[in-house]
């Protein structure tokens, strides 16, 4: 394909260099008999864009004749060369943006249980490569022209188009994806999004991502599986490097450790520091019970004590005071979040007799 429109330019570079040699060769022809440099510029224009207002002098020697006749000849031949030059630049062009849109819509016709990523923002180019690394297919759905092109430039497979659209959500292959994530900056546009990609796919998981808290109920509502607030996460990113700082460094240490946790990500498995509230059902209560509660869906590696205590492979009777951060291996999608943030539950009176 580059050298399908390599030629055509290559073409026009050689004609318009023809066409300058001619008009040069021309003007120095008229100025040799005494012609003044801006009556032999006008009369080869005038002769070689066939535009006929009449001879600026009179043309009444054998020699002019000859050069006249020339500069027509030569002339018109190459702007008839450069106008067809023109036009088959522009149609290569065309016809290379018209195939590479081609080739991109059948490899995203040939996706199945894909990702659709909608927005190439910051956290949509980091997505894609997270995604990207792990080996999932993925289709980027931006709006603005130059950041899908910069997908595409990066290896993606990208459509220009409005998510919001159902068109849109359909070219990219919709009913036939996985999961859509709506990463957009907007929560109104994400909102707009996810009640679209719900009524078109009914069993499709999606992930919005909501800008304010008061969104997530909004979301939710509209459909969203799961609803990511990126200012929450951080915030309590950086409450964990305050409360618990040598736990948030192991859990986001080394490279070698980012490997480990990429390896329990093959597996079906993760790694996840949470806190234990004051009220938390987890609150002083020994370990054991805790993974019995989750039924084998996790196990706590590490606890973290609010004082700076560190305790590494703690032993099952050790009893989790509120204020802990436990570092724990689960399963991916586990019930770690949901049994440690339950509520204690109080002990039911006995029935009357």
């Amino acid at each position: 394909m580059n050298g399908l429109a390599a030629s055509p330019l290559r073409n026009l570079t050689v004609i318009v260099a023809f066409v300058l040699l001619v008009m040069t060769l021309a003007t120095f022809a008229y100025m040799r008999v005494g012609w003044s440099f801006e009556d032999a510029a006008y009369m080869v224009v005038l002769t070689v864009f066939t535009v006929g207002y009449g001879e600026v002098r009179p043309i009444n020697t054998h020699y002019l004749h000859l050069v006249t006749m020339g500069t027509i000849v030569l002339g018109c031949t190459g702007m008839i060369l450069f106008t067809g030059a023109m036009v088959q630049v522009f149609t290569s062009f065309q016809i290379r943006q018209l195939l590479g849109f081609n080739r991109v819509k059948a490899d995203i016709d040939k996706l199945k249980d894909h990702v659709i990523i909608c927005g190439f923002g910051r956290i949509g180019l980091m997505l894609a490569k997270d995604l990207a690394a792990g080996g999932a297919s993925l289709v980027i759905l931006e709006r603005d022209e130059a950041r899908s092109a910069e997908a595409l430039g990066m290896g993606y497979l990208s459509m220009q188009g409005d998510a919001t659209d159902e068109a849109a959500l359909e070219a990219a292959g919709i009913h036939r994806a996985k999961v859509l994530a709506t990463v957009l900056p907007d929560d109104a546009t994400n909102v707009f999004i996810t009640l679209s990609a719900r009524s078109l796919k009914a069993d499709l998981h999606i992930i919005a991502r909501g800008e304010t808290p008061s969104t997530e109920s909004k979301l939710i509502q509209a459909g969203a599986d799961q609803v990511v607030l990126p200012a929450h996460i951080g915030a309590e990113r950086i409450a964990e490097m305050i409360l618990y700082p040598e736990t948030a460094r192991f859990v986001q240490g080394s490279e070698r450790l980012r490997d480990f946790e990429k390896v329990l990500g093959d597996l079906g498995l993760e790694m996840e520091l949470v806190v234990v509230g004051e009220k938390s059902a987890a609150a002083n209560q020994p370990v054991e019970e805790l993974e019995r509660r989750g039924k084998g869906a996790f196990f706590v590696v590490q606890i973290h004590r609010r004082g700076g205590e560190t305790i590494v492979r703690p032993p099952a009777s050790t009893v989790i005071e509120p204020g802990d951060g436990l570092l724990v291996v689960g399963r991916t999608g586990g019930t770690l979040s949901a049994v440690v943030s339950a509520p204690a539950q109080r002990p039911r009176a006995p029935r009357g007799g």
